[in-house]
């Protein structure tokens, strides 16, 4: 386990006692879970744009023109602007 020396605004910390005297864990436990999630949540969007820039977008728009134009079915349908 490593240490790092993170210097927070006060209302930061301030929110963070009090969330992490919600959820009954220290506040060390609480940034720790923070940070892992915004590190995946990064990861998770790195994925997709690198996804999206192997795309073939030609080959999606004619699987696109193969589908059938049929009406959509019940609570599916577009919502009215």
């Amino acid at each position: 386990m490593s240490n790092f020396a993170l210097r927070l605004p006060e209302h930061v910390m301030t929110q963070a006692k009090s969330a992490a005297d919600e959820d009954k864990v220290s506040v060390n436990q609480l940034l720790v879970a923070f940070i892992a999630e915004g590190l995946g949540h990064r990861r998770g969007l790195k994925e997709i744009r690198a996804r999206a820039d192997r795309a073939d977008i030609g080959a999606a728009l004619v699987l696109l023109d193969q589908v059938p134009d049929v009406a959509a079915e019940p609570g599916d349908e577009r919502p009215t602007s």
